[in-house]
């Protein structure tokens, strides 16, 4: 087993880079969207690859991407914190750059988050 340290990982091309087994087969992507978001405060609390987000009101925000994805079809994962139960994403409001997310209280309605998150793996 060896270590490679290094301060830069950087592709050849303007794809991310590919994570590989010795076979060559790939066995791991790098997110291609995460952010923080205070729902309260309408604020993106730190994010990579989200420009900007804009409230739709309670409980629902617009959410645009830096670049692209390469199709609608990303894998999401979501988190809340203890001021609602749900996160989702709105299906049919998604885009290659942009989607609208939700948060939904025990009840199954619209709530602002304090601090609610999510992270994007796509292809």
């Amino acid at each position: 087993m060896s270590t490679l340290q290094v301060g830069t990982v950087k592709s050849v091309s303007s794809a991310a880079p590919v994570f590989q087994n010795t076979s060559g087969t790939e066995i791991g992507q790098l997110a291609k969207v995460w952010v923080l978001i205070n729902m309260s405060g309408g604020s993106i609390l730190d994010s990579f690859g989200v420009s900007s987000i804009s409230d739709q009101g309670t409980g629902t925000f617009n959410v645009n991407f830096t670049t692209a994805l390469s199709n609608v079809n990303a894998c999401s994962v979501a988190s809340v914190s203890d001021g609602c139960a749900h996160a989702q994403i709105v299906d049919g409001n998604c885009s290659t750059s942009a989607f609208q997310y939700r948060t939904l209280d025990g009840g199954l309605s619209l709530c602002d988050d304090p601090f609610t998150s999510f992270v994007l793996f796509d292809s």
